[in-house]
């Protein structure tokens, strides 16, 4: 058997999986259909339609692509059932249904970004970040009924930098994934169909919590300033740029503004007693108080504003006093 052979449908919706889509095209491997989520409307009035990622690359290329509303529907599964698949290939999509990641005879993998079995779910990128971690990675596994946590093929580590934030770990991964997503495909290929795998139950870190990725909502970016600095500049870096961390600002006339943060600097500056997330200016810098030290914002947003630096915001504030408290969380 070889790449041209094995008859592959991809599966995924947003740019992290056109990666390895593009990878397996380029490389020559037998992409027979994409499946992905439905067109998005989008715009004011929401009378637009605007296809994801991995569809427009799909048809630029001439790829046939499904776009159930329900993995379940008849007419969805019997179409799928129609290109003969050996492999499904899946990256950044949805929960599947036995009946389909159950049809090709070689089954269905999964590009995970995290290192099973930590940080199953939605969002791991999000949440090793926001956790402190200094290493992630990607994972493929054989899918089942459960939620990640199908038998592992592969894994691949990461670093995460102290500096980086998402946007940083995930074109990193994104990368990464395209690689162990061909390598997993050749060594099937290797094997006949068949792979050595490892269940995640042997692969529990010893003496370590394991984490879970929940999908994040607006009310899980809201900062908790009674954490300390390095705490709440994880949670920045792990939600930077998108959807952003974000709290409550009071000026001094008592209006309250939401304002996002994107990126912030530890300082070994004490708070002492200061109150979790008073903010002010100290020598041109804003700083805002945590539950050990002050930490230094470098780029917000206030709401109806564009994002920018610190100093740019702290320029339309020429009034106000470099010592003076300004604002205070409400």
């Amino acid at each position: 058997m070889t790449k041209s052979d094995l008859r592959i449908i991809f599966m995924g919706t947003p740019e992290f999986a056109v990666e390895t889509l593009r990878r397996l095209v380029e490389g020559g491997y037998n992409v027979v259909a994409v499946v992905t989520q439905p067109d998005k409307p989008v715009g004011r009035h929401q009378d637009t339609l605007q296809p994801p990622a991995v569809k427009q690359y799909a048809v630029e290329h001439g790829l046939p692509v499904l776009q159930p509303v329900k993995m379940k529907d008849p007419t969805f599964v019997e179409e799928l059932r129609s290109y003969h698949a050996d492999l499904q290939v899946v990256v950044a999509f949805r929960m599947l249904p036995e009946v389909v990641w159950a049809m090709p005879r070689f089954g269905t993998f999964n590009v995970h970004a995290a290192l099973l079995p930590q940080y199953r779910g939605a969002a791991p990128i999000n949440w090793a970040i926001i956790n402190g971690e200094t290493q992630t990675g990607v994972t493929t596994f054989f899918l089942d009924h459960d939620i990640d946590t199908g038998r592992i093929i592969m894994q691949e580590p990461f670093e995460i930098k102290d500096d980086y934030n998402v946007e940083d770990v995930y074109n990193g991964l994104m990368r990464l994934g395209a690689d162990i997503a061909l390598k997993t495909i050749d060594k099937i290929i290797e094997g006949g169909g068949k792979v050595d795998t490892m269940p995640q139950s042997e692969m529990l870190p010893t003496g370590r919590e394991l984490h879970n990725a929940p999908k994040i909502f607006k009310e899980t970016c809201l900062i908790d300033w009674n954490m300390t600095a390095r705490s709440v500049r994880n949670f920045i870096r792990g939600l930077s740029p998108y959807p952003g961390a974000w709290t409550n600002m009071a000026d001094g006339n008592g209006k309250t503004s939401v304002l996002k943060i994107y990126k912030a600097t530890l300082t070994d500056m004490p708070c002492n007693g200061k109150g979790a997330g008073t903010l002010m200016v100290y020598n041109g810098k804003l700083l805002a108080a945590t539950a050990d030290c002050w930490l230094q914002l470098d780029e917000i947003q206030l709401s109806g504003k564009k994002r920018m630096d610190a100093k740019a915001f702290l320029n339309g504030m020429r009034d106000i006093d470099n010592s003076q408290f300004i604002m205070h969380n409400s």
